[in-house]
């Protein structure tokens, strides 16, 4: 497993987060419930997952940056879907804010999001 898993989050949904001590939400417009996983990305994955999911969000934006080691649920690498070929991780229960070792803000620029720090590794 790696080092560590990232997930983008609204500042609204990680600020809701904070106050209840988990985090439900799966990908933008859409909770754990609804996908039975909570989407996430390797820090190769991070760059293109804003590209092709959250260029067109005005919303305030950060990366959650996840020590698996911290889980208590499954994590499995899938197939977002038919062919596809990359795998992506699925966290497969609720996010602990304790397993939330980082939050970066990112910045909006050029007509999407940016990581405005170094590139994950």
């Amino acid at each position: 497993m790696p080092h560590h898993l990232y997930h983008c989050a609204t500042a609204t949904d990680w600020a809701e987060a904070t106050t209840v001590g988990e985090y439900r939400v799966s990908t933008r417009g859409r909770s754990l419930e609804d996908e039975g996983f909570l989407h996430a990305s390797y820090a190769s994955q991070v760059q293109g997952v804003l590209d092709r999911f959250y260029a067109d969000l005005e919303d305030p934006l950060l990366l959650l940056v996840i020590d698996p080691a911290r889980l208590d649920v499954e994590v499995i690498a899938e197939s977002p879907g038919p062919g596809v070929n990359e795998l992506f991780p699925h966290i497969y229960g609720p996010l602990p804010v304790a397993a939330v070792v980082d939050v970066v803000p990112l910045e909006r620029r050029d007509g999407g999001w940016h990581w405005a720090g170094p590139r994950p590794r």
